[in-house]
C-alpha cells in the first residue's frame, strides 16, 4: 500500500454524488450571491432537518470565515468571547477573531469541553469598563480533542449563557461526527433549542468545500449577509456550495459519511487497545488520539501521514489519527498490521 494519510479529514475530493451534480448543473446559468436554486434547496432542506423554518441560513467558504463572520457581526468593539484552550479560534486561526477587534478569554479545557461554572468565574471576573464585556460563548461538537457534548452538557452551558445574556455558538466543522457518534444524545433539532447560532460542516464531511452557517436567534440576523460581503466570504458562484450542500441533505448522506469516518475511528481504536495502547481523551468520534513511544512514531511516519498533538513524556507523544468518510477498512487494517 502506498503512503496514507490519517493526518485530517479533507484530504480527499468530495462524495461522487456531489462531483455528478456540480458537472451535470455545469451549464445551467444560475443568479449569484447564493440567490441560485441551488443555495435556495439546500437551504429550505436544513430548516426541515434541524426543524426552524425561521432560521437564517448562509454558506460560506470555510471553517474559521464562518467563525470570524459570525463573531465580527454579533459582537461589539468591546465584547469579547469564552472559549476553551483547545478551541479552533484560539489556536489554529491565526489571530482571524483577533484581526476582528475582539478577545478571546480561555479557560481550562475538560477533555476538549467547557464547564459552566467557568462561564460564571469569567463572567464575575470581568466587572467593570476597564475590561471587556464577555458576550460569546465558543464551542465546538465535536470538540478539538473528538469527545462530544452530551445533551445534558449543553443544556447547563445555554441555561448558564441565558443567566448571563451571552450568546452560545458553536463551532461544527466536524458537527456530523457528533451526530453519528455512539455517544451522541443529541440531533440537529436539539441545537436550535440551546444555540444562537452554529454552522454545519461540510469541508471535513465528504463535501469539496463550504459550511453553512445557521443564525436562529431573531437579533444577530440583521443585515448579515453585508458582513458577509465587506470581509469577502459573499461568493459570486455560491451554487457551488448550495449543490453540495443540497446532496448532503438528501436521503441522509450527510449521517452516512459522517457515521462511516467514525466506524472507520472506532475500527482503529479497537485495534490499537487490544494492542495495549494507551489513549490521552476517549475515543468518542473519527479523531483518535493515541499514546505512541517516539521510537514506533518514527518507524510510522514512513509510512503514514498524521499529527504529533503533544509530548506525553520523555519517551512517548499523543497523536492525533483522523479517519474520513472515504477511509477504507484496508487503510485502518494496514495501519494496525504496520504497528
Amino acid at each position: 500500500m502506498e503512503f496514507y494519510n490519517f493526518l485530517n479529514d479533507y484530504s480527499e475530493g468530495a462524495h461522487p454524488k456531489i462531483l455528478d451534480e456540480l458537472k451535470n448543473t455545469n451549464y445551467k446559468q444560475q443568479q449569484g450571491y447564493g440567490d441560485d436554486d441551488y443555495c435556495k434547496e439546500a437551504a429550505e432542506l436544513i430548516k426541515t432537518e434541524i426543524g426552524n423554518k425561521d432560521a437564517d441560513i448562509h454558506f460560506v467558504s470555510g471553517g474559521t470565515q464562518a467563525n470570524m463572520l459570525c463573531t465580527s457581526a454579533f459582537l461589539k468593539p468591546y465584547e469579547s468571547i469564552i472559549a476553551p484552550k483547545t478551541a479552533h479560534i484560539e489556536i489554529h486561526e491565526a489571530g482571524a477573531i483577533e484581526f476582528a477587534g475582539h478577545k478571546i478569554n480561555t479557560v481550562e479545557a475538560h477533555d476538549g469541553k467547557i464547564l459552566p461554572a467557568q462561564i460564571q468565574e469569567m463572567v464575575e471576573f470581568h466587572y467593570d469598563e476597564h475590561m471587556v464585556v464577555p458576550r460569546l460563548v465558543f464551542i465546538s461538537n465535536t470538540t478539538e480533542l473528538g469527545t462530544v457534548y452530551k445533551k445534558s452538557e449543553l443544556q447547563e452551558i445555554s441555561k448558564m449563557c441565558k443567566k448571563h445574556g451571552l450568546y452560545l455558538y458553536i463551532d461544527g466543522a466536524r458537527l456530523g461526527a457528533a451526530l453519528t457518534s455512539e455517544q451522541n444524545d443529541l440531533s440537529l433539532k436539539d441545537l436550535n433549542t440551546y444555540a444562537d447560532a452554529y454552522y454545519i460542516g461540510g469541508t471535513k464531511n465528504g463535501a469539496l468545500i463550504g459550511e453553512a452557517i445557521v443564525i436562529n436567534n431573531p437579533a444577530l440576523k440583521e443585515r448579515f449577509r453585508y458582513n458577509m460581503k465587506q470581509k469577502g466570504a459573499l461568493i459570486a458562484k455560491g451554487r457551488i456550495i448550495g449543490i453540495q450542500f443540497k446532496n448532503l441533505f438528501t436521503d441522509g448522506l450527510y449521517y452516512q459519511l459522517a457515521k462511516h469516518a467514525n466506524l472507520m475511528a472506532a475500527k482503529m481504536a479497537k485495534g490499537l487497545a487490544e494492542k495495549n495502547i494507551k489513549f490521552f481523551v476517549p475515543s468518542e468520534s473519527n479523531q483518535i488520539f493515541p499514546i505512541l513511544s517516539k521510537e514506533l512514531i518514527g518507524k510510522l511516519e514512513k509510512d503514514f501521514g498524521f499529527y504529533i498533538w503533544t509530548k506525553y513524556d520523555d519517551k512517548s507523544s499523543v497523536v492525533r489519527l483522523v479517519c474520513s468518510w472515504a477511509t477504507s477498512e484496508e487503510a485502518v487494517e494496514e495501519f494496525l498490521n504496520k504497528l
